[in-house]
């Protein structure tokens, strides 16, 4: 009976399923759980091969690195944190810049750096004292306070959403990166566009120009585990990849990543001389296991999606309508995005299948140019979504509403999803 029911319909399902259960605050977890579930058992599955399907997918290698980058990202974001490292960072920023309209950007843009939930409400402080000078309404402020905070989540490494599409796509981290790396110029480009006046003209004191420039000795010193991060995970993982060889596990990039991170965790514990007890709470916080467990049930979605032969359905179904890639790839990420406001939760929910169509439809050698595609698409749902985090924090901080910071999130939106479009043709012709 249910193999009457186009395969298309079937999915659409599972991806309501899940995203009623997200916004009924099940954990991301057990959200793609459920669906793997489901989605296993429309497609025809019995309980035995569901299992053996989440079975496989638990133990494969690049299932256990993930998880292990991830949770070594959320310990080194809050052992900066339990240090008070990012505030420092901020504090001694101050002074290096003159220009109170580069500094709005750069305080939030520092913070975003580092990935953690509502991580905008730690430059708000600074963004408002900045603000006062340069007499910027609250919406103004709260729109600054959360686009520059979010002008990296396409590329860094350290943010889990690139991390799982690379996973997923299995494309080389770097070169990820460096073709994703414009897409922060757009963002900043785009972002500075509602601010081009800032409030009619009104310009800052100019006092503290005559003021000598701080040492850039103390900034980069505050800086150095991000550093050792992003410049050991570089080396390392290159170093793995040759000492291995062809024989390599498959996740030689995670392995070093994962090497820099234990080594910039351990400089920030011993640098800021964290107690054990300090570093003990750092490592037992209940919010890594839960990490683990939404990363593992991604990657059993994704097991359950190839082992069920769903995308082949589908596939099928969109060659037989005429339905181009491009659209789905830009419409799905987009609509999953606005309604979980979250980055991984659209990667974990449509990349498995949008990849899996690439593949169907022998387009696996533009594959970087279309996971492009799909992260900004869904990036800007995010953005726009009710339901992101920092932008209800931020609106909270500074005492302005939803509407009148849309006004200011739409152009630059518009802009970014634009140039996304055309930067995918721009990759497809040169792959």
């Amino acid at each position: 009976m249910l193999e009457s029911v186009p395969a298309i319909i079937r999915v659409l399902v599972v991806f309501v399923v899940i995203l009623i259960a997200i916004r009924r605050r099940f954990s991301l977890g057990n959200a793609f759980i459920s669906g793997a579930v489901l989605l296993g058992l429309l497609f025809g599955m019995n309980p035995k091969g569901i299992a053996l399907s989440t079975l496989s997918s638990l133990v494969e290698a690049k299932t256990m690195s993930l998880s292990g980058v991830v949770c070594l990202i959320l310990v080194l974001s809050h052992s900066l944190e339990a240090a008070g490292q990012m505030e420092r960072l901020l504090a001694r920023f101050q002074g290096l810049i003159h220009r109170p309209r580069i500094n709005l950007v750069v305080f939030p843009a520092l913070i975003g750096l580092l990935p953690m939930p509502g991580g905008a409400i730690f430059s708000a402080p600074m963004v408002k004292t900045l603000g006062k000078r340069l007499r910027l309404s609250g919406d103004q402020l709260s729109y600054i306070n959360y686009w520059f905070r979010h002008i990296w989540e396409y590329w860094w490494p350290l943010y889990p959403g690139v991390l799982l599409t690379t996973a997923l796509a299995d494309l080389h981290l770097w070169l990820f990166v460096a073709f994703l790396f414009p897409l922060t110029l757009v963002a900043l480009f785009s972002g500075y566009l509602p601010l081009r006046t800032l409030n009619n003209g009104a310009t800052a004191p100019e006092a503290d120009a005559r003021e000598p420039a701080p040492s850039l000795k103390p900034f980069l010193k505050e800086l150095a585990p991000i550093l050792i991060v992003i410049g050991g995970g570089l080396g390392m993982g290159s170093a793995v990849s040759l000492v291995l060889g062809s024989g390599g596990t498959g996740v030689d990039k995670e392995l070093g990543l994962i090497a820099a991170l234990v080594a910039g965790i351990l400089w920030v514990w011993r640098a800021n001389g964290l107690s054990h007890s300090q570093c003990w709470d750092v490592l037992k916080r209940r919010q890594l296991l839960q990490m683990f467990y939404m990363v593992a049930s991604i990657m059993i979605f994704k097991g359950v999606l190839e082992d069920s032969e769903a995308v082949g359905a589908i596939s099928d179904e969109l060659l037989l309508v005429g339905i181009p890639l491009m659209p789905v790839t830009v419409i799905l990420p987009f609509l999953v995005g606005s309604v979980v406001g979250i980055t991984i939760g659209f990667v974990g929910t449509t990349f498995p299948i949008l990849i899996s169509l690439i593949q169907s439809f022998g387009e696996s050698q533009h594959m970087l140019a279309y996971m492009m595609l799909g992260l900004v698409s869904g990036f800007v749902g995010v953005l726009l979504s009710p339901l992101h985090l920092c932008l209800l924090l931020s609106n909270e901080y500074f005492e302005t509403a939803l509407g009148y910071v849309y006004r200011h999130l739409v152009a630059p939106c518009g802009i970014l999803l634009a140039s996304g479009c055309a930067y995918f043709f721009l990759l497809q012709a040169l792959f």
